[in-house]
């Protein structure tokens, strides 16, 4: 390209959408962009308040004064064309503002050095993707009434080179193991703990640095593509761990970008999270918003990901999340509701959702915020899914009581079916729960080491089989010991031992139940899918209920959270005849001690009421164990 040629990117429409903050695709012309030829690059960076701004890099020494940008206006961008610059080259921007000088990342960057150090690096996107099949039927995939069972992977974890522990698998390296894995065990997507840069390995991505792009600790952004690609191909679909809500107070990061408070609200009342030690978005500025939907859109569009986990939405909305009286300053109506956030969040929601209608949008939130995951045009949120942290905890609560004493605590299994079809429900087993002394999954269960491995089998199929989506983190699919630690990879080395094998696959066989049987998951948030058949029977610590479709097929889940097994106890179905089994977490393949209905059960020759219900019949339910059954069709008396 002729040197003395310019290279633009930002038109004056550009500029007013930017401005205005409804321009969504900033990543198409802020940041670096290598010329057509490659013969350099051009630069732009939002900096509206400083007084000087220059990039630094490898083709000028990181010389200041070499390579100054100039102001597009009065835009606040400042932008050039450099004709030294190449790709691969580390760079990043020279801030002046009176006395307060210092180098930024870009926060537009495609890609970054490897953490420490902390450049940004240019970098063209180029890749030719293999997933057409994927991408044109990806919407029969993600819809609410399609099977979507979770496994969440933080990818520095999972696993690492058997022969140097401490060194990470790549993107590439980690791609047919995990597609292997994923699809043998049935999962329908894997989530990625937040994958943007961050210069703290152990903030797990949560303290985000480079919006717009993958960590480069396990490779390059092709590297991650191909990850994605792979998965894809194999029929898994991705989602992203996505941090609008915090990011940290690293020099070279977004924080008090241009000598002022640019990205984050100057008050620490409002722009300082007292938990996280991290700074807050001012959703209030225009361009904010604008550059957080472009990094949404960035990641749905050249990453080709299928949803986004939204995390920590409750410390949005509320402006007195995890504050004192005094600490926090009241919206113009006096009331604790983050009018901007909540305007961010519904308008992140219609775009992602306009742009890509096959995708999904998860909120992380952890209060009773209503309409969550109901669509703008009734007042909600505009979320695809929320994470239901209510059943969390209830359930693990419930769940790490000894047996003996479950009976004065029924409620808290009971008592999520008054909610349960309110939101849009994943119900989720992550990271949150198995680290900071939390105990592994398998550690929270009580009794000797087989109740312990009951226990949490009779977990995962009450999970299964109640309403609402997956999400199952890392190691709890094979019950691993230790809580999750992001030094080290899982302990797979557990599997060898029947025990874990067995917690392996009855997951396998759980999500293989899932998917075949629409019972499971077509009206999984639709009241029509659910019935009680006896929620009360506290004195046995039983539970049985119905899981229907909407062609008829019903199945009867029972449930004894005891390690007395219950001989003769009759239910109530709504069909006479065959009633096959077609899951018992009792099986020997599972570790069980092999208690069951031989395969099946049949009404009597008369029909016997029962719950209500116009037959019965008389099943074993198996100590701390899970058996479901099928109605087999054309056999009702």
């Amino acid at each position: 390209m002729d040197p003395t040629a310019e290279f633009t990117l930002l038109t004056d429409h550009d500029i007013y959408l930017w401005n205005e903050g409804s321009h969504f695709r900033l990543y198409e012309k802020m940041g670096s962009h290598l010329a057509p030829d490659g013969e350099g690059t051009y630069f732009a960076v939002w900096a509206p308040n400083a007084e000087g701004v220059s990039v630094i890099g490898d083709w000028n020494g990181w010389d200041p004064d070499a390579d100054p940008l100039r102001p597009v206006g009065s835009s606040g961008v400042w932008a050039a064309f450099v004709p030294a610059a190449r790709a691969a080259h580390a760079y990043k921007y020279r801030i002046r503002n009176g006395s307060y000088q210092v180098d930024k990342a870009d926060p537009f960057a495609f890609h970054h050095e490897t953490p420490p150090r902390t450049a940004s690096k240019i970098w063209d996107l180029s890749y030719e993707w293999e997933d057409d099949e994927w991408m044109r039927t990806r919407g029969e995939r993600n819809r609410l009434t399609d099977p979507i069972s979770v496994y969440e992977v933080h990818l520095g974890s999972w696993r690492r080179d058997p022969s140097d522990p401490e060194r990470f698998l790549t993107y590439r390296e980690l791609a047919p193991q995990l597609a292997e894995y994923v699809s043998s065990l049935g999962f329908t997507h894997v989530e990625f703990l937040p994958v943007m840069e961050h210069p703290f390995y152990g903030s797990w991505g949560y303290q985000t640095t480079g919006y717009f792009a993958p960590t480069s600790r396990y490779g390059t952004p092709q590297d991650f593509m191909y990850l994605i690609d792979t998965l894809h191909q194999a029929g898994i679909g991705v989602i992203l761990d996505w941090v609008p809500s915090h990011f940290p107070t690293d020099e070279h990061g977004l924080g008090y970008f241009d000598g002022t408070h640019l990205f984050e609200h100057a008050d620490p009342r409002q722009g300082f999270h007292p938990d996280w030690k991290s700074f807050i978005f001012n959703y209030g500025r225009a361009e904010v918003p604008a550059f957080l939907i472009s990094s949404a859109l960035f990641w749905l569009d050249r990453y080709h990901v299928d949803g986004l986990r939204v995390d920590a939405v409750a410390s949005m909305l509320y402006l007195d999340y995890s504050r004192k009286e005094g600490e926090w300053i009241p919206n113009r109506f006096g009331g604790r509701e983050s009018l901007e956030a909540i305007e961010f969040l519904r308008r992140l929601n219609e775009t992602a959702y306009g742009e890509y209608p096959e995708i999904q949008t998860i909120a992380e939130e952890s209060t009773a915020w209503p309409m969550v995951s109901r669509p703008l045009y009734l007042g909600g949120l505009g979320f695809g899914m929320k994470w239901d942290m209510g059943w969390m905890h209830d359930t693990l609560e419930y769940f790490s009581r000894d047996p003996l004493y479950r009976l004065y605590h029924h409620n808290e299994l009971t008592f999520r079916m008054v909610y349960a079809f309110t939101e849009n429900f994943m119900l989720p087993l992550s990271h949150d729960e198995v680290v900071h002394g939390k105990g592994s999954m398998i550690r929270k269960m009580p009794g000797d080491q087989w109740q312990q491995f009951a226990n949490l089998r009779l977990l995962y199929a009450y999970m299964w089989t109640q309403p609402g989506k997956k999400l199952l983190f890392m190691g709890n699919e094979f019950a691993q010991w230790s809580e999750w630690n992001h030094d080290t990879d899982l302990d797979w080395h557990l599997l060898d031992a029947d025990a874990h094998s067995g917690i392996q696959r009855l997951v396998a066989d759980l999500n293989r139940l899932y998917r075949e049987e629409p019972a499971l998951h077509e009206l999984d948030t639709d009241p029509a899918g659910f019935e009680w058949v006896d929620a009360n029977d506290n004195v046995h610590s039983v539970l049985t209920y119905l899981r229907k479709s909407s062609d008829g097929d019903t199945l009867l889940v029972a449930l004894n959270f005891t390690p007395e097994p219950r001989h003769a106890y009759r239910v109530g179905v709504p069909h006479s005849g065959r009633w096959d089994e077609v899951l018992n977490t009792d099986a020997r393949i599972y570790g069980g001690s092999g208690q069951g209905n031989l395969g099946g059960v049949e009404t009597g020759p008369l029909p016997v009421p029962h719950h209500g219900r116009p037959d019965s019949i008389d099943i074993v339910i198996p100590p701390l164990g899970a058996v479901v059954f099928k109605h087999r069709r054309g056999e009702t008396a």
